[in-house]
């Protein structure tokens, strides 16, 4: 999730989210030769439209804070996989 963050999402955030969508669409992690333009103009599309999208969504709830959503995210992590 990179929406209502202070501070927002950096540039490098939305590309690697991006590239992972991209990654899980293709079904593959490292393009063959022959399809890395259009992996990576995949990237670039992707980017491009989520980076769009959350500079476009509103919301009246108060940013949320990174350090403690990362905190709960290790927590629900370590019960889950104990």
């Amino acid at each position: 999730m990179l929406h209502n963050f202070e501070p927002a999402a950096t540039p490098e955030e939305v590309e690697a989210a991006a590239l992972q969508y991209v990654r899980k669409i293709s079904g593959g992690s490292k393009p063959s030769k022959a399809n890395e333009v259009a992996f990576a103009r995949a990237v670039d599309e992707v980017s491009t439209a989520s980076r769009r999208l959350l500079d476009a969504l509103v919301t009246a709830a108060p940013p949320r804070d990174r350090e403690l959503e990362a905190a709960k995210a290790k927590t629900r992590a370590a019960a889950r996989f104990a």
